[in-house]
């Protein structure tokens, strides 16, 4: 299967779980795709704008820097992220990033579920 960029869905939200500004997602996959993941998707955070602090139960999250500089808070540590480097979050941890650059902070984003053994 392939899927072509320009049938990616491209979805704004405001304020992103308490942060600030507006986040751009575009979803690489879709629910009839997916397995296990929650999320799959690039984000690009405007300067100064941010997705606030959240927390990932029975999840991790997977951030990959691929533009532009952040400010991650995880589990209350603040480090600056840069292209090509892996923020990891899950089994409870909290984390918040926010664009501390000049250009777009570019990402992929990528939310994965515990599955569960029968």
């Amino acid at each position: 299967m392939i899927i072509q960029r320009s049938a990616m869905p491209v979805e704004y939200k405001e304020a992103m779980r308490g942060g600030s500004g507006t986040v751009k997602l575009t979803h690489l996959v879709d629910e009839s795709t997916q397995q296990h993941v929650r999320l799959l998707a690039e984000l690009s955070l405007e300067p100064g704008a941010s997705i606030g602090l959240h927390r990932h139960d029975g999840e991790t999250e997977y951030f990959w820097i691929l533009a532009g500089t952040g400010v991650v808070n995880d589990e209350g540590t603040e480090t600056e992220v840069k292209p090509g480097d892996v923020v990891i979050t899950g089994h409870g941890a909290s984390h918040s990033i926010k664009n501390a650059g000049t250009v777009p902070l570019v990402f992929q984003g990528i939310i994965i579920t515990y599955g569960t053994s029968s």
